[in-house]
């Protein structure tokens, strides 16, 4: 399949707003290129330490990323996305830009700055082509992101990796909402999960973390399926992570609580720092508990528990 690519050029202040009118879309994934965490993995010493997102060149904004597929109904969409955007009360306005790529060309752009990175104590994410001394505790998860997204570089994705390595408890349940790549089931069954649940809307993401899943040898333990959030998802779960978007996360709260078990926990990242406030209130408004908050680049990653 051809993909449209889509990109928005926006103040710092619109990331989150067009990233919400991305995932309403339902568009094949979204990136975002923020030039200031790019900078501050390209200062790193170390380069296996650097960001997978490269930002375009001359750009000084941060930019939104999504990808429409190239169908019959590709002009109505392209429209209903220019009029939301034309709706939005920014300064300096969006700029909106677009490409067509080749689902094989989009899946071979990238592999020049995806490198190996180990994130937290044990956990080590590396693509398939690149080779890495593994050394005795490592749990190495070998990725090929495709059309999903989820690398293990960006800061939203790391914490999240961080914090399972702390709250992944042997033999729990798991849900992985917005899967993505798959790479956050991939570490939870590696971390000793008896059960995981990773669930996408996108077909695309779906078939990428099926993908992943099989080659890090996980499969028996992880199952995946394609729906909405959590409606589509039976039973209680120890543990739920959901790397999205702060407006996303605000709206699951409520599900989230009904579907932990009593002292489980929620894993929430992708929120933007100056968002984190409100996302905290509606977690404490649908009965968690914030226990834990990391911060990275902008972006803080919450801990709820559910009370008991």
């Amino acid at each position: 399949m051809n993909w449209l690519e889509v990109t928005v050029q926006v103040p710092p202040e619109g990331v989150e707003l067009v990233a919400d009118i991305f995932q309403e879309m339902r568009t094949g994934g979204v990136v975002i290129e923020d030039p200031a965490i790019i900078l501050r993995y390209a200062a790193a010493a170390d380069p296996d330490e650097w960001g997978v997102e490269a930002p375009s060149p001359g750009v000084s904004r941060p930019v939104i990323k999504g990808y429409l597929a190239d169908d019959a109904g590709l002009a109505e969409r392209l429209e209903q996305l220019k009029a939301a955007l034309n709706n939005l009360e920014l300064s300096p306005a969006p700029e909106l830009s677009t490409c067509k790529v080749a689902e094989e060309d989009w899946a071979n752009c990238w592999k020049v700055y995806y490198k190996p990175v180990r994130v937290g104590k044990h956990l080590v994410v590396k693509p398939s082509w690149e080779d890495y001394p593994v050394v005795a505790g490592d749990l190495v998860i070998e990725l090929d992101p495709g059309m999903a997204f989820g690398c293990g570089t960006h800061p939203t994705t790391a914490l999240c990796l961080k914090l399972l390595e702390k709250y992944v408890q042997g033999g729990g349940t798991i849900y992985d909402v917005g899967t993505g790549s798959g790479i956050l089931a991939i570490a939870s069954a590696l971390l000793g999960a008896g059960r995981v649940v990773a669930v996408d809307l996108d077909p695309v993401a779906c078939r990428t973390a099926r993908a992943n899943i099989e080659r890090n040898g996980v499969a028996g333990h992880v199952k995946v399926m394609q729906g909405d959030l959590l409606s589509t998802i039976d039973g209680k779960a120890d543990l739920i992570v959901a790397n999205i978007i702060a407006s996303v996360i605000a709206k699951l709260a409520v599900d989230v609580s009904k579907t932990l078990v009593s002292g489980g926990c929620f894993i929430a990242s992708g929120i933007i720092s100056e968002r984190g406030p409100e996302v905290i209130i509606a977690l404490e408004a649908a009965g968690l508990s914030v226990i834990e908050q990391l911060e990275d680049g902008g972006w803080v990653a919450l801990v709820a528990k559910a009370n008991s």
